[in-house]
């Protein structure tokens, strides 16, 4: 099954040669699931020619808000819309999980609540416990879709996960980060955290974060409709 990757932003530029960039984060993250990935750089205007070039679409994280005046907002809105109105699945995580709710009428905004960093315990429908993951975001859906059921939630983020039938899931966290790359991300980007939020995450990384869990459920969610 092929899956397009629809990259929204970068690793920063010290980190790179250490954890790759976003695509392959997301390629080790969903390795060994059978999937191929062909890459597409959103960020610099590139789209596929089409929604049905990959089976499935994933769109990644992204230092930019989904709000912001970049030329590349409106036709990856665009694309997704014509994706989801065609049933070609789409799966969004952060920025993705947000450009994909406001794409199909949803609000999102920068919360007035400040950040969610570091390893947050998440409760998601079908999940007995809750699943610790790690978070990076000040913006969040607030108003989701009419299409949207919301799957899992936060005490900080209450629309952190949702699901619109089969056609397109997201979430707000990233599984897709390991705690190391956090280790590192958070001194990189100091300057923009309080410096209590900063601290606090990175006295709480501890184990690596239950991502298994989430891969999985990605991949089943993209096979799935592939079935159809």
């Amino acid at each position: 099954m092929k899956i397009g990757i629809l990259q929204t932003g970068r690793v920063p530029d010290e980190l790179r040669d250490k954890h790759g960039d976003y695509d392959d984060m997301f390629r080790r993250f969903l390795s060994g699931k059978g999937f191929e990935f062909v890459t597409y750089p959103v960020l610099d205007g590139i789209l596929p020619d089409g929604v049905r070039d990959a089976d499935g679409w994933l769109i990644t994280g992204s230092k930019f808000g989904v709000y912001e005046d970049h030329d590349w907002i409106s036709p990856l809105e665009e694309f997704i819309r014509k994706a989801y109105a065609s049933s070609v699945p789409i799966v969004g995580i952060c920025f993705g999980h947000q450009i994909i709710a406001q794409a199909l009428g949803g609000k999102v905004e920068k919360f007035s609540g400040g950040w969610s960093v570091g390893n947050v315990d998440h409760s998601f429908d079908g999940f007995p416990e809750d699943v610790q993951l790690l978070a990076w975001h000040q913006d969040q859906v607030i108003e989701p879709p009419a299409d949207a059921t919301e799957i899992g939630s936060t005490p900080f983020c209450k629309y952190a996960a949702l699901l619109y039938g089969d056609k397109a899931y997201s979430i707000q966290p990233h599984p897709e980060f390991t705690a190391d790359y956090l280790a590192e991300l958070i001194p990189a980007r100091r300057a923009i955290l309080p410096d209590e939020i900063a601290q606090k995450a990175l006295n709480n990384l501890g184990p690596e974060p239950s991502s298994n869990e989430i891969a999985d459920r990605i991949a089943n969610f993209f096979k799935a409709r592939s079935l159809v």
